[in-house]
């Protein structure tokens, strides 16, 4: 019985341990057209110890993302890089978005985006190639919902873009 009992508690204890050592790499942007007010309102989640590894590298600082010592101009490195890593054709036609700020939920870093004055939508095309570089297995989900229509685009490092006509 004794041995059973160790046999249950390794098993256990090992459950734990690869639950523990196991990490998923995904992030979730959630996109909806808003065609009464023009707008695409934009929210975008990356687990901010990825992010801020990925920022660490390309901007040779230490940030301490979401602590009381985070680095002033943190939002100016999110911007620069969301710019660079996640973009948005619509119409045909790349778009800026307006950056309106981040919040901290636990580890997620959600980034608030906008684009303004967007009278119709007859294509949408997304490129996220946010940590791809870093983490391999990286997958993004956009999730896109206009008027009554949804699509999901599940995105990697081998097809890091998804494309709906309307």
């Amino acid at each position: 019985m004794k041995a059973l009992h160790k046999f249950a508690l390794f098993a256990l204890l090992l459950s734990l341990l690869s639950f523990q050592l196991h990490k998923y790499y995904v992030s979730l942007c959630e996109v909806e057209y808003l065609p009464e007010r023009t707008v695409m309102q934009i929210k975008l989640g990356l687990f901010i110890d990825d992010i801020e590894l990925t920022l660490n590298k390309d901007y040779h600082k230490d940030l301490k993302l979401g602590t009381p010592q985070e680095i002033e101009n943190a939002d100016e490195l999110y911007l620069k890089y969301l710019q660079e890593h996640f973009k948005l054709v619509l119409n045909e036609k790349e778009t800026p978005y307006t950056y309106i700020g981040k919040e901290y939920d636990d580890d997620i870093v959600r980034f608030y985006l906008e684009i303004e004055n967007l009278n119709e939508l007859n294509s949408f095309e997304v490129y996220n190639r946010c940590l791809f570089r870093d983490f391999e297995e990286q997958l993004n989900i956009v999730k896109l919902k206009v008027n009554k229509q949804h699509k999901t685009f599940y995105l990697s490092k081998k097809n890091d873009k998804g494309l709906l006509k309307f």
